[in-house]
């Protein structure tokens, strides 16, 4: 299990697991509950680069970022360790 600290968003961290560079699951800490658990059904055994190429450079309204660019810097973090 990787947890990652959000920043700029309504999430406080996102939980992932990660197994042969493949998404298992993914747990959003707060935000908006729905959207979250779609998001994560949408790329459970997702590889993790096509998941970063879809969800990178996303904003949310007027932030720099949304929830889904924070799961795609988790995950290139994750691929820096």
């Amino acid at each position: 299990m990787f947890s990652y600290k959000t920043h700029g968003v309504c999430s406080s961290s996102i939980n992932i697991e990660i197994e042969n560079n493949k998404i298992l699951s993914v747990d959003f800490v707060g935000g908006c509950p729905g959207n979250l658990l779609g998001i994560g059904e949408l790329v459970k055994g997702m590889d993790i680069d096509l998941a970063i190429s879809k969800l990178q450079g996303i904003k949310c309204k007027s932030k720099d970022t949304s929830c889904p660019d924070q799961l795609a810097n988790a995950l290139i973090e994750w691929k820096s360790k």
